[in-house]
């Protein structure tokens, strides 16, 4: 990998969204829990949440991934409330189509645009894809 490339990867912005991780400290009384790891480079995730009437009410997680998959679940963590388990869905389902080439996510995700680059790097796309599938896990029971 060049200079330029990493450059591109490791933008201002995606270092912005690294840097600045919202929803990490713990909830109370979680109804849902799971893990995640991305195989080929060992990030990994833990997320807590509590869900009501379907929707997501609360939601922690702690991250150990590069910035990439930091400024991901930080884009994840700004949206994620009030989501449902089909929105979860359809955003993991609409960011791994990015990463192979698809549009941006829509709105209230468009912000993972700044990821577009990491296409070129698919032994970086599981930890782009970790705070979803994480937050799957966890609200399918499989801990």
């Amino acid at each position: 990998m060049s200079e330029s490339d990493l450059f591109k990867l490791y933008a201002d912005r995606v270092l912005a969204l690294a840097a600045d991780i919202p929803l990490t400290d713990p909830i109370d009384a979680p109804s849902h829990e799971a893990t995640a790891r991305a195989p080929l480079c060992g990030s990994n995730i833990a997320v807590a949440l509590r869900q009501e009437d379907g929707k997501i009410t609360a939601f922690s997680q702690r991250v150990h991934a590069c910035a990439l998959g930091q400024a991901s679940a930080s884009i994840f963590a700004a949206q994620v409330i009030g989501c449902t388990e089909a929105e979860v869905q359809a955003l993991r389902d609409a960011l791994a189509a990015m990463l192979q080439g698809g549009p941006v996510p829509a709105a209230p995700f468009a912000d993972y645009e700044v990821l577009q680059a990491a296409r070129d790097y698919p032994n970086r796309h599981a930890s782009i894809l970790l705070a979803p599938d994480a937050t799957l896990k966890a609200l399918r029971g499989a801990g």
